[in-house]
């Protein structure tokens, strides 16, 4: 790794005290909106010491990312505003209202982030190496093979594998997981002095969750660089906090070390946090439940080709060989590493990416069937992405976005007809009404993936593939869209392809899961059989992960 960059020698004027490297006093931020203003933070305070993690931990909307965006100053300024008494100091040098130049060398060098969506966050246009190197050249100078090298150092540390082949993919080419993993690379690599992590882990498996952990206290404990770590999941925090602040509606409500948060927190907010997870396990369906969806021998796999003539010389085995059923009322919860093929066979089986095989949907064969014949029965096959932000459309109200399948799917009917049935779709998964006429990007990621959850239920589907659901949510929002999922599901019979790397959640959804490694089915099951008694090692790999995030 390369050495890291001579300091400042900034002292802290702020505090008097060496080890505070941020300050952050009376920071306040609201939003001017066309028809109000909006307080996101109020008059909140916390420091950062050097080496040590703060974590910001609370529901989805009570101002944990607006903080967080405040300290580089990326807030949609001037909608955006800072109250008068502010103050964000780094090493005693204030950040709100400073020159570009001054932030210019603050931003991805002495406070790098790494952002919650990924999707939206890298470049669809560059690969993955040119998205590295940008920073390795706008801050060090480094190009050509040195910065090569220190790209596939840092994708190396971070988990990629495969490396020689990813440097020239592009975002859309990678898992969730992947692309997460490559903007924690961005964020390390000019050896910051405080790394903002905003929900880090959330695309992550749960084995590569406890490894990228474990690699920040690692470089964490090498180079003294402090974290501050904003997260819903507050099992991981066991293993990453020093200090936790917990925020509810713009306000911190109470500030502690890790065992004053866990064993005596004092705020009513905090206690619902820490027991909020979900719970229970769905009710079995019949045996002789009709089958929604069934699948023989699919494969997906996409060609390498090489040379001027572009001749194939291999495959990328994305999925391999797989075989399943679901039943009316039941839910298949699909689980492996990120890359390991889950979202893939999630778009095969709804025939947005071509595959071959057998899938055999109500009975009837639909590998076969053309566009013509495919398209009036994809109102009854839904899904909800991974990434709610890069499937919302920007320019589209929330109110178009989830009445847009039913415009399509179910014609002549009155304007009021869909907006009775759209702020029904609201009401399901606990959003008001009033917020048809908002657009996504007023929302936090939670809400956001609620209203994805909406779009999709609108249509009351047979089938629903749900790829990973809850990653955006809260504990005590997970809690409540798993029950919702639940209710939903025994109320109209849905079945449901449950993909997800929460295993916690997998366990109070599925009927049975599939495990996945590298494109194929190693092992399946009742879920209590796979949670229980796991026979494959990758899948006992996978629960003891598992285990030792939520309990350690």
């Amino acid at each position: 790794m390369p050495l890291i960059r001579a300091k400042l020698g900034l002292t802290n004027m702020n505090s008097g005290n060496k080890n505070i490297i941020l300050s952050v006093k009376n920071l306040s931020v609201k939003f001017n909106m066309p028809s109000s203003i909006v307080s996101a933070v109020k008059s909140i305070n916390f420091k950062v010491e050097r080496g040590k993690t703060l974590a910001i931990v609370g529901s989805s909307g009570s101002g944990k990312s607006v903080a967080a965006l405040s300290i580089l100053q990326l807030l949609p300024y001037p909608i955006a505003e800072h109250d008068s008494g502010s103050s964000i100091k780094f090493n005693g040098e204030e950040i709100i209202n400073a020159s570009k130049n001054t932030l210019r060398h603050i931003r991805g060098n002495r406070i790098a982030m790494i952002f919650q969506e990924p999707m939206s966050s890298l470049n669809p246009l560059h690969t993955i190496e040119k998205q590295i190197s940008e920073t390795l050249l706008i801050h060090q100078s480094l190009k050509g093979d040195k910065a090569r090298a220190r790209v596939i150092e840092l994708l190396e540390m971070v988990g990629i594998g495969d490396i020689k082949n990813r440097l020239n993919a592009y975002p859309h080419e990678l898992s969730g997981g992947q692309r997460q993993r490559v903007m924690i690379a961005m964020a390390l690599a000019n050896d910051p002095d405080i790394l903002i992590a905003d929900e880090p882990t959330t695309a992550l498996d749960v084995t590569i969750q406890a490894e990228i952990l474990k690699l920040l206290k690692d470089l964490q404990n090498k180079f003294g660089m402090a974290i501050i770590f904003i997260t819903h999941d507050l099992g991981i925090l066991h293993q990453i906090a020093d200090k936790i602040c917990v925020m509810q509606n713009g306000h911190i409500v109470e500030y502690g070390s890790l065992n004053d948060i866990f064993y005596t927190p004092k705020h009513d907010y905090t206690r619902k946090l820490i027991t909020a997870e979900p719970r229970g396990q769905k009710i079995p369906v019949a045996k002789n439940a009709p089958l929604i969806i069934e699948a023989n021998n699919l494969k997906i796999w996409f060609p390498i080709k090489k040379g001027i003539f572009r001749i194939v010389k291999d495959h990328v085995k994305a999925v391999d060989g797989v075989n399943f059923k679901i039943r009316q009322g039941e839910t298949l919860g699909i689980v492996g590493s990120s890359g390991s093929g889950k979202t893939t066979l999630g778009l095969a089986i709804l025939r947005l990416i071509p595959s071959t095989g057998y899938i055999k949907f109500c009975g009837q064969p639909i590998n076969n069937l053309n566009e013509q014949y495919i398209r009036p029965m994809r109102c009854h096959m839904q899904i909800v992405f991974q990434d709610p932000f890069g499937s919302l459309s920007p320019r589209m109200s929330i109110g178009a976005i989830i009445a847009e399948g039913l415009k399509i799917h179910v014609k002549g009917k009155t304007p009021a007809h869909y907006q009775e049935m759209t702020l029904a779709a609201l009401a399901e998964v606990k959003l008001e009404g009033d917020i048809i006429n908002r657009y996504p990007h007023e929302f936090s990621g939670g809400q956001r993936q609620r209203i994805a959850i909406a779009r999709a239920l609108i249509l009351k589907p047979k089938l629903i593939i749900l790829d990973e659901p809850t990653s955006a949510l809260d504990m005590m929002t997970q809690a409540d869209i798993i029950d919702l999922l639940r209710d939903l599901q025994a109320k109209y019979k849905l079945a449901y392809m449950f993909i997800s790397h929460d295993l916690k959640t997998v366990r109070a959804m599925a009927d049975n899961v599939c495990v996945m490694c590298n494109g194929k089915i190693i092992e399946t099951g009742n879920v209590n059989d796979i949670f229980d008694n796991p026979r494959q090692k990758y899948t006992k790999k996978l629960m003891a992960a598992a285990i030792g995030i939520i309990h350690k």
